[in-house]
């Protein structure tokens, strides 16, 4: 990094380590440059400012924060060495997620891994400086987890030899006496989530909740955190968290990444990014930006619409949501089967007959179709003599728009059920009406309400609520053209509509993934 006083340009190493792909990503210097942009900038001329980052990695937040100290207090301390002893015993403090990063941290802004020695650009007497780490422990409930992060015994009670991944942080009730202060600013990028035990994705159990939540129970002045955006509208127990960020008007920038690439090249992070700037004393309408197009979009509004429980993202979709409510349709989601429509989990190739025998029901599973005993229904037996429309539970996508957001609904023929690889968006008592299900199903315009709500390859049927549960009947030809005259969707609109979605065709294989 060179003297703090002599900044040179050299390839820096934390860009490099931004590019490392998995659940505790490095942060870019330049996202976390666009962060600090969002505070009060005199924040940096003020000598009894502090700065806490709860969650260390490369140490990139302290040591950018440090700079523009460096700069803003040059009147104050002209001389350059009183100036960064000031700022580094004074204003600038972190706690390491593992000891590796402690040492990371510690090189990056020390320029030593241990400030003790002659090496760093300002002593201390001890060896850790202002950033800290603790080895805790988790600590296991009577249910086999634990009680601060949901960590899973079986699979997190390691040997003394192995990290823990127990974060002091949030591992604690008062993290306001690990450094008995009161902090100004707190800054990160907390680890997005663990291991349950029940394997990857939805059975991972989130962090960076936790860590927004501590870091408000220290109630400082201004917290900036990027976070994943799953919280918007799903994650596995985010419910309370994403009640709390919505409403209370605390929020005054949110800047949100659907492809999380953007930020983090190389990471494969579902449901996207976001970062934002909480303000203690704010009380008001959120500056939401989207930094998925050509050019930001951005729009002063609150984040929860009138009559939604959930954050949508993108701006441009305001307007068609309001078009939409203004005609009155209760939500589509009210016809949308839970998960296992049928009381049926996963099943094989081997649990099933392939050809029809007396008492049995056909079965849709994923790449698997034959005959299952009536005795394994034990829901929605009411459907199982109509026609049926399905789809498929999961549905993932990556890279830059536009989507399919969903894979091809089917129809399912009376005596027909389904495993939980599907849902069931609605039974009819003929094939005609099933087939116009599927036909809004396939427009777009259904499609881009999914998308709205959809975080992550796996639907709920609450991913289907700002759909309109529209009378098929309206119309003899349920399709686009129909629908975009029917809400009186402007051009930009349609457009906007058509920069997301695809066109779904019926020669493209669009089967769950």
């Amino acid at each position: 990094m060179g003297d703090f006083g002599q900044l040179k340009y050299y390839p820096d190493v934390l860009s490099c380590l931004a590019n490392l792909s998995n659940d505790e990503v490095f942060t870019p210097p330049s996202i976390a440059n666009k962060m600090l942009d969002l505070l009060p900038q005199e924040l940096f001329s003020d000598p009894n400012t502090k700065f806490l980052d709860p969650c260390c990695k490369s140490g990139i937040f302290l040591r950018e924060i440090t700079k523009r100290l460096i700069k803003g207090l040059k009147d104050t301390y002209p001389d350059l060495q009183q100036r960064i002893d000031h700022i580094l015993h004074e204003q600038v403090y972190g706690i390491a997620i593992t000891e590796l990063t402690s040492l990371m941290s510690r090189r990056s802004l020390y320029c030593s891994k241990y400030p003790s020695y002659k090496f760093s650009v300002s002593k201390f007497e001890n060896p850790e400086g202002n950033i800290v780490f603790h080895g805790v422990h988790h600590t296991w409930g009577k249910n086999g987890n634990c009680i601060y992060c949901g960590a899973n015994k079986e699979q997190w009670d390691r040997g003394e030899d192995k990290e823990k991944y127990a974060y002091e942080f949030i591992h604690t009730d008062r993290p306001e006496d690990i450094f008995k202060m009161k902090f100004d600013v707190i800054i990160g990028n907390p680890p997005y989530q663990m291991g349950d035990g029940g394997g990857k994705g939805s059975s991972s159990i989130p962090l960076y909740d936790k860590f927004v939540e501590n870091a408000f129970k220290l109630n400082p002045r201004y917290v900036i955190m990027i976070i994943k955006a799953v919280w918007y509208s799903g994650g596995k127990g985010l419910t309370s968290f994403r009640n709390k960020m919505l409403s209370e008007n605390k929020i005054k920038t949110l800047v949100d990444y659907f492809d999380a690439s953007k930020v983090f090249p190389g990471a494969d992070i579902s449901g996207g990014v976001c970062y934002f700037l909480w303000d203690r004393t704010y009380n008001g309408k959120c500056e939401v930006i989207n930094s998925d197009f050509h050019e930001n979009h951005q729009m002063l509004r609150p984040l929860l619409q009138p009559g939604q429980k959930y954050f949508v993202r993108f701006n441009s979709a305001i307007s068609i949501l309001q078009k939409i409510a203004k005609k009155g349709f209760g939500s589509f989601s009210e016809k949308v089967s839970e998960r296992q429509p049928f009381g049926i989990g996963t099943i094989h190739q081997s649990d099933v007959s392939s050809n029809y025998k007396e008492g049995h029901f056909k079965i849709y599973g994923y790449k698997i179709e034959g005959y299952i005993p009536q005795k394994k229904v034990t829901q929605n037996l009411e459907a199982i003599k109509k026609w049926k429309v399905f789809i498929a539970k999961a549905y993932g996508e990556r890279g830059s728009f536009p989507y399919w957001v969903l894979g091809k609904p089917f129809i399912g023929e009376p005596g027909s059920v389904c495993s939980e690889t599907y849902l069931l968006l609605g039974s009819f008592d003929n094939r005609q009406d099933a087939e116009a299900l599927c036909n809004f199903v396939k427009t777009k315009f259904f499609r881009f309400l999914v998308l709205l709500l959809k975080n992550t390859q796996n639907c709920s049927k609450e991913t289907y609520s700002l759909v309109p549960d529209i009378p098929l009947q309206l119309s003899s030809k349920i399709d686009d053209e129909f629908l975009n005259s029917f809400f009186e969707l402007d051009t930009e609109n349609i457009a906007f509509i058509n920069q997301l979605v695809k066109t779904m065709k019926e020669d493209e294989d669009h089967e769950q993934q």
